[in-house]
């Protein structure tokens, strides 16, 4: 098993992408040629794995209750990896289309809830008592719609963003940590208050040698991050993620008061999330802004 989970996890880093990506195509690997080990197929290489081997461990995850959408990021992840080994006639394989492996009708409305103002402030005051960075990085996460990676590493960004505020710029670059390495802008929506975080964040910064969560790299934030959002309550349907849907709802609001449709209003949100103005529709349904 070992030769093969090594294997398998060089090609899932070959592949590339943001961390959190590329984080995520190791455990499927791993799990994939776990599950190889546990039935007794005894497989050394990538290059003797076969379709009905993919096929088993996905009817495996669906007999564990597996959501169909996330075994489609499954079989994505699984699929990068045998292009990575040259496997491409097994990747493009008609036995392991989505269709083919009953994974087609997976819904893709959202699966977390947008936190409300008093879930919010619980878990604020719970995570200024833990790590004030932490605390922190989770109101820039609220103030300006960040995925988790992006709050994590927006101590890079800070004095940028506060330079921007004082100039009364109404949008901020969001470079670090995004999605596939891909720069965005966000609405700015409280400047005030978004400065005082700011200013808040810089004085914890300056007490922790320039970091806001003190960590000596990039995996280990993360890791902090995940296990100390869990204690402060935000996991299951209100995980950090809920923050972002959050924002999502009150920029929709601030758009259509501008005067823009819904249908424009959605756009603009995609486009500030970082997913681009033709995903609007996605936006509605995964970040629950239907109208």
């Amino acid at each position: 098993m070992g030769s093969l989970k090594d294997e398998m996890t060089k090609l899932a880093y070959r592949a590339g992408g943001s961390f959190k990506t590329v984080n995520g195509r190791i455990t499927i690997a791993k799990r994939l040629s776990e599950n190889l080990y546990r039935l007794n197929i005894q497989i050394h290489h990538v290059k003797h794995l076969k379709a009905k081997h993919v096929v088993n461990y996905i009817q495996d995850r669906l007999t564990q209750g597996i959501g169909k959408r996330t075994l489609q990021n499954e079989m994505a992840a699984i699929r990068s990896i045998l292009v990575q080994a040259e496997r491409h006639k097994l990747a493009e394989s008609p036995i392991l289309t989505n269709q083919a492996l009953g994974l087609s009708q997976a819904n893709r409305d959202g699966t977390h809830k947008a936190i409300s103002d008093r879930h919010y402030e619980q878990v604020l005051i719970q995570a200024v008592q833990i790590n004030k960075g932490f605390a922190c990085a989770l109101e820039l996460a609220y103030q300006m719609g960040l995925r988790s990676q992006e709050a994590v590493q927006c101590s890079l960004s800070l004095t940028t963003w506060l330079t921007m505020l004082e100039k009364e710029q109404t949008r901020l670059p969001v470079t670090f940590g995004t999605k596939g390495s891909r720069p965005r802008e966000t609405l700015v929506l409280n400047a005030e208050l978004l400065k005082q975080t700011i200013q808040k964040a810089l004085r914890v910064m300056e007490e922790q040698k320039g970091k806001l969560i003190d960590k000596p790299d990039l995996k280990s934030a993360m890791a902090y991050w995940r296990r100390t959002a869990i204690k402060v309550n935000l996991k299951g349907e209100y995980s950090p993620h809920s923050l972002r849907y959050a924002w999502a709802q009150r920029a929709l609001q601030h758009y259509q008061e501008k005067g823009f449709s819904h249908k424009e209003s959605l756009a603009l949100v995609s486009m500030d999330l970082g997913h681009g103005d033709g995903r609007g529709r996605y936006v509605e349904r995964v970040y629950n802004l239907i109208k």
